[in-house]
């Protein structure tokens, strides 16, 4: 269901893409997909293709920079590795706007409905969202993200996934997991591709990833767009802010590089250096 008109500049270059939502359709949108939202599982969550026309898209995979043309946040951990853009003066026109658009007064009032979650307040700073890129053997641990705004006193409660990734092949891997809150069972598992959008609330379980290294060929990548909403907290609350919370899969071991470190020098395996840390912290 496109819901979306793009009206192109009448000067040329790179140009903008405005998307000028229909009130009226966006929010029947809301309407229609808030059960499907509300009951999902493993956590709130719902998949919207085709939100934006086709050429919108086109224009944003079109100017969506690559690794080396631009300042990138690169996190490379043995938890994530990957590429972050958050500082709007770097990003290219056409993406700003569509950043700025899902911002807006319309946008905010459909994620309420959609949601059931009143007094949603979007983040201009793009703190922890932006684009971000995912360069081959790249990954994203299962995780829980970030609760609360590194600058403002509020907390997170949901998170909005754009995708720009055309013509993508299942074999490239890269499909965003939902686990259950104990990590044991992956429930859902959504693929990447181009017009697809992905709204999922932001709780303490709400565990997600793609936790296996992405295997395209050179010169591709795995490309999103992404936005956090908040609420304000309670004026009683003592709530405090915790950084993500990876977890590991059934079979899985997730190492530092200071544990891998120490299972070299004490010639060990990296598992028998965390068993151990374990260990010390319980006595």
């Amino acid at each position: 269901m496109v819901i979306a008109v793009l009206r192109t500049p009448s000067q040329g270059g790179a140009g903008s893409v405005t998307t000028n939502f229909h009130r009226s359709e966006l929010l029947e949108l809301a309407s229609d997909r808030s059960e499907q939202f509300r009951t999902a599982v493993p956590f709130p969550h719902v998949v919207i293709d085709d939100l934006f026309p086709s050429a919108v898209i086109e224009t944003l995979i079109r100017e969506f920079p690559g690794p080396g043309e631009r300042t990138w946040l690169t996190y490379d951990t043995q938890r994530e590795l990957k590429l972050a853009l958050e500082d709007e003066e770097q990003i290219p026109e056409p993406l700003a706007e569509v950043l700025r658009e899902l911002n807006s007064q319309l946008f905010v009032e459909f994620l309420e409905k959609l949601s059931g979650i009143p007094g949603l307040i979007p983040d201009p700073r793009y703190r922890g969202g932006g684009l971000h890129q995912i360069m081959p053997g790249g990954m994203l641990k299962l995780h829980a993200d970030f609760d609360m705004h590194p600058h403002m006193r509020l907390r997170r409660r949901l998170n909005v996934l754009l995708y720009l990734n055309e013509d993508w092949d299942d074999a490239y891997g890269g499909k965003l997991e939902l686990w259950d809150k104990d990590v044991t069972t992956k429930v859902a598992s959504i693929a990447p591709v181009a017009n697809r959008l992905v709204v999922f609330e932001t709780t303490d379980d709400s565990f997600h990833g793609h936790p296996d290294p992405l295997s395209c060929p050179p010169g591709r990548s795995r490309r999103s767009m992404a936005w956090y909403y908040y609420t304000v907290l309670d004026e009683d609350s003592t709530r405090g802010g915790r950084t993500p919370i990876f977890k590991e899969r059934p079979g899985e071991s997730i190492t530092t590089r200071r544990e891998d470190a120490w299972a070299k020098f004490l010639r060990v395996t990296p598992r028998s250096v965390k068993d151990i840390g374990k260990w010390v912290l319980r006595k």
